[in-house]
């Protein structure tokens, strides 16, 4: 199960995800970054209440990595020790920029 809240501040989009982002639930994200992106400058992923990402999961972050790219910046933060050593593992970490 994911819970995504987002909070929108004229050109800054803030996402709080609680719980997991797995095959279950990144297309739920997905949706949400889809709808939500149009006109953002500044994207906050919080990952405070993040449990687990799969690889499902880090596909969605690196599309929303790619489109920012575009328009702006992104950045994750409160990333948890589990979450960041996936991160790292998966070579993420060199690619996102986190707080």
């Amino acid at each position: 199960m994911l819970n995504i809240k987002t909070t929108q501040d004229a050109g800054k989009l803030t996402v709080a995800l609680e719980g997991r982002l797995d095959t279950v639930t990144s297309p739920d994200l997905e949706k949400c970054l889809k709808e939500k992106l149009g006109g953002v400058t500044e994207l906050v992923m919080d990952f405070e209440e993040l449990d687990y990402v799969s690889s499902a999961g880090l596909r969605v972050l690196l599309s929303a990595q790619k489109t920012m790219n575009r328009q702006g910046s992104m950045k994750l933060c409160h990333v948890s020790e589990s979450i960041m050593e996936i991160l790292e593992v998966t070579g993420f970490s060199d690619i996102l920029t986190i707080e």
